[in-house]
């Protein structure tokens, strides 16, 4: 298991990178994380919602992602508190105090999920969630210390030095959880910069005020291009395109909701030579950018009456009326359209909210969460330049339907437990287009190599720029981005003390 000091400090693709080196190793090997807080989701195959990273460590592990890994879920929904997913499911939202006092449901939910995890695979690495440390929730937690001695699983505690005071860090956590404290058995210490000769005082009294060793310094290494957990690397905020792409013609501005869910729907875009990707919400890179995305939100209706109220709702119509391409995905597809209406309160306590009105469309917030991967087709359309375009892949998430001049592309939903009401294996209509504005339910759409550059080659001849032929393998990307990390983690690791701790392989 692996446990940190707090948030933050690289659990999520520690065990990503240990899932890649056992499955290199020829282990039967799958990721577990109790409980996860997140907005940036996944949809498994059989229509569960899990989160992001559990998605990632399991392609790190060469297996299908699936709901056992992450049995619950929390979204945070502002007003509402939390929407609690139990096995892939939306449970019902809950506040703080209803939650925890839910914990009996909710642990019976984490064992048989561990339990049907287990029997499938040889070797289990967990991951916990915040700092087991935090006192005030000891009684009640489902993710940390209760499940290592569920699972009598030895837990190696990561600390972040890069953040500081990462000796006092180890030291007090292993003060504060008294008892079980026994189960930690090692320390890693993650985003080293300077002489490691430095560091190795601390090292060697660290080890003789607690009787564990530091079996890993990892150097800082900024963004590695794989999927966060639940928050925006700097680097990605401040323009990760500018500093790879020196020669990049096509500027992409994300709208940074407070509430963005699912910003890894714009990964792809960081790998092609003529793009750069910012977010932002200030005014002179939205109305200056070549391509505008509003993302998901996990509060559509707060998000957008926080653009409307600061302004920036206004930087984006100046934008389309400049004819700079706006797009929104999933929550920025909704509000787009003329109105969105609750009136089951789901999100808001206002049950009509005008939307930005730049598409003939309107949703409807509906009790049923629609879940499912899917396929699509462009329908008719010219817009994306593309030729001989082979079926697009993707995974809804929403709670709304939205209606009116939709048809933009046609989807065959593929998850026949994928919550709705009434599950339609036909085609389905999906999207919307008007002028230079156009929106879509479906994430991932541009994990699609030749949709990616169908529209980017759309851009460039927009602004008078010829097409570029070649297409980025983004999945070959991904995979050798996650060797590479893994390399680096078995490079700077001591992989034998943690074989010893599984009793060998």
């Amino acid at each position: 298991m692996i446990q940190g000091t707090g948030s933050g400090v690289g659990k999520s693709l520690i065990v990503a990178g240990l899932c890649r080196i056992f499955s290199d190793l020829g282990v039967n090997v799958a990721p577990f994380k109790a409980q996860n807080m997140a907005l940036n989701s996944f949809i498994t195959k059989e229509g569960g919602e899990i989160g992001r990273a559990q998605a990632l460590q399991a392609e790190a592990a060469r297996i299908e992602p699936s709901v056992d890994m992450n049995p619950i879920l929390l979204k945070a929904s502002g007003e509402a508190g939390c929407q609690v997913i139990l096995n892939g499911r939306v449970h019902s939202n809950m506040q703080a105090h209803e939650y925890y006092g839910f914990k009996k449901t909710a642990w019976k939910t984490v064992t048989e999920a561990y339990e049907r995890l287990s029997q499938k695979h040889d070797l289990i690495i967990i991951e916990g969630a915040g700092s087991p440390a935090e006192i005030n929730l000891s009684n009640d937690e489902v993710v940390n210390m209760k499940v290592a001695r569920h699972t009598n699983a030895p837990v190696i505690l990561v600390g972040d030095i890069d953040k500081g005071g990462v000796f006092a860090s180890f030291y007090g956590t292993l003060g504060l959880l008294e008892n079980d404290a026994d189960y930690i058995k090692a320390f890693i210490i993650n985003k080293f910069r300077g002489d490691l000769s430095i560091l190795r005082p601390g090292i060697d009294m660290i080890k003789e005020k607690t009787g564990r060793p530091v079996i890993s310094v990892l150097p800082y290494l900024g963004d590695l291009g794989l999927n966060e957990e639940d928050g925006l690397p700097i680097e990605r905020i401040r323009g990760v395109g500018a500093q790879r792409n020196e020669g990049a013609r096509i500027k992409i501005v994300v709208i940074r909701l407070r509430y963005i869910s699912n910003f890894t729907d714009f990964d792809p875009f960081m790998y092609e030579p003529d793009v750069e990707v910012v977010y932002s919400l200030r005014q002179e890179e939205i109305e200056n950018a070549d391509v505008v995305f509003l993302p998901g939100s996990k509060n559509t209706v707060k998000d957008l009456l926080f653009l409307r109220e600061n302004g920036i709702e206004a930087n984006i119509t100046r934008a389309a009326e400049k004819k700079i391409p706006v797009i929104g995905i999933c929550g920025g597809y909704q509000m787009l359209g003329k109105r969105i209406l609750d009136p089951f309160c789901i999100e808001s306590m206002s049950e009509e909210v005008d939307g930005i009105g730049l598409l003939n469309t309107e949703t409807i917030f509906e009790r049923h969460k629609t879940t499912c991967q899917v396929e699509a087709e462009t329908m008719n359309n010219s817009k994306f330049k593309i030729q001989d375009l082979k079926l697009l892949k993707g995974y809804e998430i929403h709670m709304g339907t939205t209606t009116g001049d939709t048809g933009l592309f046609r989807l065959k939903r593929l998850s026949p437990n994928s919550g709705l009401q009434t599950f339609d294996s036909e085609l389905v209509s999906d999207g919307s287009a008007k002028g230079n504005a156009w929106g879509t339910y479906i994430h991932g759409i541009f994990d699609n190599d030749q949709f990616r550059r169908g529209f980017l080659n759309s851009i460039r001849e927009s602004k008078g720029l010829g097409p570029i032929d070649e297409t980025v393998n983004y999945a070959g990307i991904k995979d050798k981005a996650m060797n590479g990390w893994a390399g680096i983690l078995k490079g700077n690791i001591d992989m034998d003390f943690i074989i010893k701790q599984i009793g060998g392989i």
